[in-house]
């Protein structure tokens, strides 16, 4: 099961984070800082896995991340789930983000938040694995973009009606 997604950036600034499990938001910020310090200190080079250890609930945690330019991608998860899986799912998110952004940058994960979010809830929900078909969680997200500009557009013209009958 995953227990958690992070994502932050070379200085350890939090861009995204959803926990699948209950920590008390100390505890949440303490597991963002040790993780950082942990994966900031390892070259490009080595392993993408590491044993979370005490970190997020004891030695049967593991922290499955990539670090793309200036972001690291990291997901906890307990011993059910593959590594190599989880990496899979990595490149999945990151594509649909790059496909959705056009080239994804960490300015996109600030001001589109709510986006982001919803991405990951369309991969992930739970903290179980829900699709990992990057057409048809695409296929979801412009759904859900034409129906917010129809909402858009019924509300922008139920304001345009309200000011012409006040006029």
């Amino acid at each position: 099961m995953i227990k958690a997604c992070l994502i932050f950036n070379n200085h350890g600034k939090p861009r995204l984070t959803k926990f699948f499990t209950y920590f008390p938001e100390e505890e949440q910020q303490q597991i963002i800082r040790e993780t950082f310090l942990l994966l900031s200190k390892r070259e490009d080079s080595v392993c993408n896995f590491l044993e979370g250890g005490k970190l997020i609930g004891g030695s049967d945690f593991r922290l499955v991340y990539r670090h793309y330019a200036t972001l690291y991608f990291v997901f906890c998860v307990d011993s059910s789930e593959s590594e190599l899986g989880i990496l899979d799912l990595i490149q999945v998110f990151v594509e649909t983000l790059d496909r959705c952004f056009e080239n994804v940058c960490e300015l996109d994960l600030i001001f589109h938040m709510d986006k982001v979010h919803y991405i990951l809830q369309e991969i992930v929900m739970g903290g179980m694995v829900v699709e990992t078909n990057q057409t048809e969680i695409l296929t979801h997200i412009e759904a859900q973009q034409r129906i917010e500009k129809q909402e858009a557009g019924t509300c922008m013209a139920g304001t345009i009606m309200t000011y012409l009958c006040q006029v």
